[in-house]
């Protein structure tokens, strides 16, 4: 056998073993809602909790990020006061 002809049914294999494994792997891997559907009543409702969390403070950072360049678009220094917003020119 050449050089070339082991090379190429090396490379062959190769590529082979790697899609029977990435095949196996789509065929045995539950998909989230799969997982989420077997687990226990209690087990969920923990899951839901924590999205609600997850998702609030989501909310919560985006809203805070938000006003923080609201205030960077302003074109008074960061220390005055908000509560006086009169301007002299």
């Amino acid at each position: 056998m050449s050089n070339a002809a082991v090379w190429l049914k090396m490379t062959a294999t190769t590529i082979g073993l790697m899609g029977l494994g990435y095949g196996l792997m789509r065929v045995v891997t539950p998909t989230p809602e799969q997982t989420y559907q077997a687990m226990s009543p209690d087990l969920r409702k923990k899951v839901d909790a924590n999205r609600a969390a997850r998702l609030a403070q989501e909310q919560a950072v985006g809203r805070q990020l938000l006003a923080q360049k609201d205030d960077a678009d302003a074109d008074k220094p960061l220390w005055a006061d908000k509560q006086n917003t009169t301007r002299v020119h």
